[in-house]
């Protein structure tokens, strides 16, 4: 009976909706006025698609393992040690092993090299529909519990804690985090950045649990609060305030990386491409011929770079 009165919220192993959706929106206030127009006229959509990967976690098997990697499941020091390209992975560890473990800082890299060739096209749908992604995997990248095989806590009676971080943290201290974060500036070496990412991430595990298990000495953890017409069990008001505390600030700066990186990636991807005219795109929708030509195009530009390669390996 009392199972019908009073439930826990559910907290998605994942930033929570609400954190996802901010840190795209945000992101789109980091871009140079080239690319701002069309990313500012599309921004209710960047918002709202953020939250799509977490979607498809329950209709596309693949998905799951693209918002994680479980960095303790491998030997010591593996956040340092671990190829940082794919093909190099697959072959010391094979496609399996990789994918049980998670692949978030790889595919990663894959989204950054498919929005550039988005843009390399010309095609609004796809730049959006792949920023909007973009931006969840490295949002996702900058929560330490998706590098961890204790992703909730489970492992240390600390079930929950996963949502808690980052879910119930945000909603409740969003409104006290300074947002400026700058203009996004253009990276050197994406699939670099997404592994100091997660190492930075990984790093931060064990305050995580270990600050929570010792304010879970000090106040209760629980209390409830009516949202509509359900009373739900949440972690209170006081608790959240002494685990924010003893985070110091970490939620936060992680919370305001996730925005700046989200920026910088996107930016790179459009400077790699060579920095299209993205006005021309604001009211334009391309015709299903333009965009196969395009990708036409695409595939004759990348033969033609492989050859290029090939060619200057022999000299």
């Amino acid at each position: 009976m009392l199972f019908g009165l009073f439930c826990l919220i559910p907290m998605g192993f994942r930033w929570g909706f609400f954190a996802h959706k901010k840190i795209n929106r945000l992101a789109v206030f980091t871009l140079p006025p080239e690319m701002a127009g069309f990313f500012k006229k599309n921004i209710e959509f960047l918002t709202e698609a953020a939250v799509n990967p977490d979607r498809r976690r329950y209709a596309v098997a693949e998905e799951a393992p693209r918002h994680y990697i479980d960095l303790d499941d491998y030997e010591d020091s593996a956040v340092f040690k671990l190829p940082r390209y794919w093909n190099q992975a697959v072959e010391k560890y094979g496609e399996d092993s990789l994918q049980a473990k998670g692949i978030l800082p790889w595919h990663i890299y894959r989204v950054y090299l498919q929005l550039k060739e988005a843009f390399l096209i010309n095609d609004p749908d796809r730049i959006l529909r792949l920023s909007a992604d973009l931006g969840h995997y490295v949002a996702d990248a900058h929560v330490p519990l998706h590098t961890t095989k204790n992703y909730d806590g489970q492992l240390t009676n600390q079930v929950g804690i996963h949502g808690f971080w980052e879910s119930r943290l945000p909603e409740l201290f969003y409104e006290q985090y300074d947002f400026y974060v700058g203009p996004a500036t253009y990276l050197s070496n994406v699939q670099q950045t997404a592994w100091q990412i997660v190492a930075q991430s990984h790093l931060a595990v064990d305050s995580v649990l270990r600050f929570e298990q010792q304010v879970a000495k000090e106040a209760e953890r629980f209390s409830f609060e009516t949202k509509g017409k359900q009373t739900v069990k949440v972690y209170g008001q006081e608790y959240s305030q002494k685990y924010h505390r003893a985070l110091n600030g970490m939620v936060e700066r992680l919370f305001r990386n996730s925005i700046k990186q989200t920026g910088n990636i996107w930016y790179t991807a459009w400077v790699d491409a060579g920095q299209p005219d993205l006005k021309k795109l604001i009211e334009y929708k391309p015709t299903e011929e333009e965009i196969a030509k395009r990708k036409q195009e695409l595939l004759l530009w990348r033969e033609q770079t492989v050859k290029t390669r090939n060619h200057e390996s022999e000299n």
